[in-house]
């Protein structure tokens, strides 16, 4: 499916993910194949996607977005080596994490690595615009993170917290994406506008997507244990909901409850859907994905706009 998404920039990833191999090629034997480990561990690439698909809004310009499209992506590396540190993962996409492969020191570092390269790449644009726009969110991003940190386990936690914390944890680099590689081939501001709003809705429907599917995919097609969120105390939308909702006075106290048997997770993901949360966090996220298609409506008939439409529809169907 992912393919067929990116039918039309196909060829310009593949440069995107050879480029990537050459930037986690370091003199380090154990840094080369800590992040080559990350890197090779797959991922969608939809930040570095969303750079190109946006860049045709104007004077595509490879050169220009190429290296805009590297650097999101070891953004979105590094924060994944810290997160999986941070939350003491084993796996992710169903292989090893960097983590369990080499520990946290080295998985530290790896990610310090990581971002301390993108800045590199982005120095390279000589763009003070662009340079501000991955600043700021480089500080909103992790303010997300200590968040969702000091809010663990709190299951006083309100709708609006939560849309606070996924904005900075996922939406605002998939917007940045958007934003950026407009910004890149000099598009039109109203453009530029329409794309970084786009990714921004987006981005809020991919991570409220992410919490239902913790809860309700496949753990072979997840490539990680089913109710991860549920055992570390983060607070999705699905378990706020059914907070809100449900009269079993078990569901508050297991999901308060920092050390779980699995036979208490199961029970809780139980609860949690008998209350309808999943079905009532399916259509915030489908609102979401109706408000990324409408800003898709202020773009230039071409098209990538029917791409970005389509990945919208992809978001909110995707088992994984």
């Amino acid at each position: 499916m992912q393919f067929q998404l990116f039918h039309e920039i196909q060829a310009d990833l593949a440069k995107v993910e050879a480029e990537l191999q050459k930037y986690v090629d370091t003199s380090l034997p154990t840094l080369t194949a800590a992040s080559s480990h990350l890197l090779h561990a797959g991922g969608k690439r939809l930040r570095p996607a969303f750079v190109l698909l946006a860049g045709k809004f104007h004077h595509y310009a490879m050169e220009r977005l190429l290296p805009l499209a590297v650097a999101l992506e070891l953004i979105h590396m590094a924060t994944l080596v810290h997160d999986d540190v941070v939350d003491e993962s084993k796996t992710r996409r169903g292989i090893p994490t960097v983590r369990a492969r080499w520990g946290n020191r080295i998985s530290l570092h790896t990610g310090d690595h990581l971002f301390a390269r993108s800045l590199l790449l982005i120095s390279e644009l000589n763009d003070p615009a662009m340079t501000a726009v991955l600043a700021k969110i480089s500080v909103e991003m992790c303010e997300g993170e200590i968040q969702q940190m000091e809010a663990t386990y709190d299951v006083h936690q309100t709708f609006r917290d939560y849309l606070y914390r996924i904005k900075r944890k996922t939406a605002l680099l998939i917007a940045a994406s958007c934003q950026l590689g407009a910004m890149a081939v000099k598009a039109d501001p109203s453009a530029v506008r329409a794309l970084k709003m786009y990714g921004h809705h987006l981005g809020m429907a991919f991570q409220i997507t992410d919490d239902i599917l913790d809860m309700m995919a496949d753990e072979k097609e997840l490539g990680k244990p089913i109710g991860s969120d549920l055992r570390q105390g983060i607070m999705t939308l699905p378990i706020l909901e059914a907070l809100r909702e449900s009269r079993d006075p078990a569901l508050r106290t297991l999901v308060a409850k920092k050390e779980k048997s699995q036979d208490e997770v199961c029970r809780a993901i139980e609860i949690i859907k008998q209350t309808g949360a999943v079905e009532r966090s399916q259509i915030i996220a489908r609102r979401y994905l109706d408000k990324a298609k409408e800003e898709l409506t202020r773009l230039p008939a071409i098209p990538t706009r029917d791409t970005l439409a389509v990945i919208a529809e992809y978001i909110e169907k995707r088992t994984y």
